[in-house]
């Protein structure tokens, strides 16, 4: 191994050591500009040593050495101002030994030395070059390597000292140094491949002052190899290569290592295959391993066992070898075709059978078995044009099956030849076989079969409406052996309207009731008969017919029978026919106003179906009938009429009525309420006509609002005696006095203040009327006793005896007291969070009509107030009431 200033120590046969001396140091002057190729550096040589028994090797590769010592430069080489140094190994009988070559510049100005290219010999100096031992030598022990001498020895007395591996440092006792002299020496062999070098280092001292005398020195001991490791294997020796693999084609590698110093022949490593060699061969450098044949066959050999030899020394005799077994298996390709065991393969089926294994067909393959190599693919190629045949492979066997999957018929088809071709799943590589094929011969059986109809379908077209007893074909059948229809029946299976007669000796189909063709058993214009024809032997076969309605013009268009929604702010409604009939019977239909309409209405075509429908004058809301001509295209079409509902509408919808025009509970309720009032209404009547006292009579003030109705309204009432009733003068005060007659609520009060102060103390009497400023003064007046010496609250007026309040002044505070209490219970019920804060009777101006489900809550059973028709239904009771309070 090159290394820079290598001292080598000579470690020679005793008889070589006195006899033949080797340099450690070269120097030589070189040019100072560079070394060119070609250039002899200089020249090795020994005294006293054959030169002949000596090999020379430079372990730098720019430089190498000739038989007789000579050094040549191989190419150009750059020599630094601090120079340049290679090694030079010598081997023969003298052991391993190396030279360091220095390269010197030589000065530019002056004559070059003259002992240029010749080796001198150096004086040892305190820092030498490593030093190097043999492994595994056999001794004698101890032996001597080299006497150190450090320079301060010429000055002092010295002693020396050293330490580290191999001294005090496993492996502990390989070397020792002499104190006083300086002796290098080993005592015990070492194994390169468990120590390659050691490195110790070491002092000198004074011996007087123990002073040290120079800088310490590591010492390099480098054990030099033997051959003493044979080569190995390394990696598998499994090597897979594929059949019919061309002559020369790498196989695989086989890999080696030596323990033994890289860089040296004892690791240079030579293949060689000890048998095999009519198959394969191996590179002796690389060992990579080829085919010398390309006749690797699989099916007849799968396998090859194969000796290795590997031997170190670069393969010399003298080299350490070891051999091993390579198995180099062959992998399989497609080479094979699969093969039948027959050459003919035939099989009988029965006519009309279907889904049946019908034959087993074998094949043999050579190839790697579940590969895609060996299984199998099999190919109807010929005869089956019908595809009543399909062929399978069976994953177990590897067998072809053939199955017939559609009816054979006999009297058609009596013997079929197929042709069976065999592959793999894999195309074929490595060969010129090719496919097989084989025949297969199928005879039919003949078997007993039912009529067959002259076609499977038979279509026939029919007008719809067309006169029951019309012929619309014939369809008949005929026995397949005989081709005869003679002895066969026909009769309907499916005739779903029971349109159609059937003769059953001949086959004929006739009209048996009208065919519609909007009839829902029509699909895309087409109805369905099926038939069948039955044999003498009962056999029998079935049939379809389909009957094409052909259409015709025996619908007109209609209009829609719902109310169409005209918004008061719409001009006009969209109204749209139908027809049932096809084109040219359909669309486009023509719209027209009858000639008699009324000219409230024009109508316009909007498209091939509907029509603009206008009002051109202003209509109140309500129902129209509107008279509409519409024709289809070959004017079939008459005179109709559609409802038009006109309204006041929110998002294309007409508001609903003011009440519900259903009875549910809550209108009985409302309708029997008002009967209960009448009825105590006419108790306060009987009162009132047998009292006959001076009366209050209330003027009418004004609009009222719609809210509260007149008294002289309400029917039989209206009939009263005027004499009965007395409009007394009220005092206001200072004498202004006002008269009123009708509903209190046209007497001005509203919430909590009143517009007239009525009812004074006139001459010790009480005038009934208002006389507070406040709602509780107004219940004070109105609210204590409904009875003032037989004086009633009678209608909507007040009517009482005012000369009873008069004289008991502690009803009048009752009075006042009720109406407070009163007052207070109507404050409550407007801010109290419970259900009845909001559902009391309110006064509100008249705003239209309400909801037309009317209202559903705790007062809803008052009614409305509005209708009046009720008075006139109550009955002879009522009437004769009515009657005696006339009288009176």
């Amino acid at each position: 191994m090159a290394k820079d200033f290598i001292f080598s120590v000579c470690l020679l046969f005793l008889s070589c050591v006195e006899s033949c001396e080797v340099p450690t140091f070269i120097d030589v002057y070189v040019p100072p500009a560079a070394v060119a190729a070609g250039y002899q550096v200089g020249k090795v040589e020994f005294d006293a040593c054959d030169m002949s028994s000596v090999r020379l090797r430079s372990e730098d590769p720019a430089f190498k050495m000739t038989a007789n010592g000579g050094i040549i430069a191989l190419a150009a080489v750059a020599v630094g101002a601090a120079g340049r140094t290679f090694s030079v190994r010598v081997e023969g009988a003298i052991g391993v030994k190396r030279v360091e070559v220095r390269l010197i510049r030589a000065p530019v100005q002056g004559k070059q030395k003259t002992n240029e290219g010749i080796l001198k010999r150096f004086k040892r100096r305190w820092s030498p070059p490593p030093f190097n031992i043999l492994e595994n030598d056999r001794g004698p022990y101890p032996r001597d390597i080299e006497e150190l001498t450090s320079d301060s020895a010429a000055k002092h007395d010295v002693y020396y000292t050293f330490s580290g591996p191999g001294v005090d440092q496993h492996p502990v006792g390989v070397f020792s140094l002499n104190r006083d002299t300086g002796m290098l020496t080993v005592h015990k062999t070492v194994d390169r491949e468990e120590f390659p070098s050691f490195t110790l280092i070491t002092n000198v001292y004074d011996k007087r002052t123990n002073a040290k005398t120079d800088d310490s020195l590591p010492i390099v001991v480098i054990v030099d190899d033997v051959n003493d490791n044979a080569p190995t294997f390394k990696g598998s020796l499994q090597i897979t290569t594929f059949e019919q693999s061309d002559a020369g084609t790498v196989v695989g590698k086989v890999n080696a290592t030596d323990r033994d110093q890289e860089g040296t022949l004892h690791v240079k490593i030579r293949y060689t295959l000890l048998d095999g060699l009519d198959v394969f061969s191996i590179n002796s450098e690389t060992g990579v391993i080829t085919t010398v044949t390309d006749s690797l066959d699989r099916e007849v050999k799968d396998k090859y066992m194969v000796t290795v030899q590997i031997r170190d020394m670069d393969g010399a005799v003298t080299g350490l070898s070891n051999t091993g077994t390579a198995t180099i298996a062959l992998e399989d390709i497609n080479d094979n075709p699969p093969t039948f065991t027959k050459a003919l393969y035939e099989a009988n089926v029965q006519e009309n059978e279907a889904d049946k294994l019908v034959l087993r067909i074998p094949v043999e393959d050579r190839d790697l078995i579940n590969t895609p190599n060996w299984i199998s693919k099999f190919i109807i190629s010929k005869g089956d044009e019908n595809g009543n045949f399909r062929i399978d492979t069976d994953p177990n066997t590897n067998d072809g099956l053939l199955y017939l999957t559609k009816p054979l018929n006999y009297e058609k088809t009596k013997n079929m030849d197929l042709e069976i071709t065999a592959r793999n799943v894999a195309e074929l590589q490595g060969t010129k076989a090719q496919w097989q094929k084989i025949p297969v011969a199928i005879a039919v059986s003949n078997v007993d079969e039912g009529p067959e109809f002259t076609a499977p379908i038979v279509h026939f077209n029919v007008k719809e409406n067309t006169p029951n007893g019309t012929l619309i074909g014939t369809y008949t059948a005929v026995d397949p052996e005989t081709k005869s229809s003679k002895g066969i029946t026909y009769y309907k299976v499916t005739d779903p309207a029971s349109w159609v007669n059937v003769d059953k000796n001949t086959g004929e189909l006739r009209v048996a009731n009208t065919i519609d063709r909007e009839s829902h058993l029509v699909h895309d214009g087409t109805y369905n008969v099926t038939m069948k024809a039955v044999d003498a032997s009962s056999k029998s076969g079935t049939g379809t017919v389909i009957i094409v309605v052909e259409d015709v013009n025996d619908n007109m268009p209609k209009l829609p029978t719902s109310e169409l929604v005209l918004c008061e702010d719409a001009g006009s409604v969209l109204v749209v026919a139908e027809d049932n009939d096809q084109s040219p019977f359909s669309s486009p239909f023509i719209f027209s106003l009858p000639q008699d309409h009324d000219g409230k209405w024009a109508v316009t075509k909007y498209n091939d179906t509907a029509a603009t429908l206008t009002h051109v004058k202003d209509l109140h809301n309500g129902i129209y009938e509107v008279p509409i001509d519409v024709k289809d295209l070959q004017g079939f079409g008459e005179k109709q009429s559609v409802k038009v509902k006109v309204c006041e509408c929110r998002n294309g919808a007409c508001l609903a009525k003011d009440s519900s025009s259903s009875l549910g509970p809550l209108a009985l309720l409302a309708m029997l309420l008002p009967l209960a009032l009448l009825l105590l209404l006419a108790l306060l009547l009987i009162f009132f006509c047998v009292t006959k006292r001076e009366k209050m009579q209330f003027d009418d003030v004004a609009d009222s609002g719609g809210i509260l109705l007149k008294s002289n309204t309400e029917a039989p009432g209206e009939a009263v005696d005027s004499s009965l009733i007395i409009v007394p003068t009220l005092g206001l005060g200072s004498g202004v006095k006002d008269s009123f007659k009708g509903s209190m609520v046209n007497t001005g009060w509203q919430g909590n203040k009143s517009s007239n102060a009525m009812g004074v103390i006139d001459d010790g009497v009480y005038q009934p009327g208002f006389v507070t400023n406040n709602m509780q003064d107004y219940y004070s007046n109105q609210f204590d006793t409904q009875q003032f010496n037989g004086g009633q609250l009678v209608g909507s007026g007040l009517d009482f005896d005012s000369r009873y309040l008069a004289q008991n002044s502690g009803f009048h505070h009752r009075w006042q007291t009720n109406g407070r209490y009163l007052q207070q219970k109507l404050v409550s019920l407007g801010t109290e969070d419970e259900r009845y804060a909001d559902d009391i009777i309110h006064g509100y101006k008249f705003e239209g009509v309400g909801s037309a489900a009317g209202s559903i809550g705790c007062c809803s059973n008052h009614g409305d107030s509005d209708n009046l028709d009720f008075l006139n239904t109550l009955g002879p009771k009522f009437k004769t009431l009515g009657e005696v309070c006339k009288k009176t």
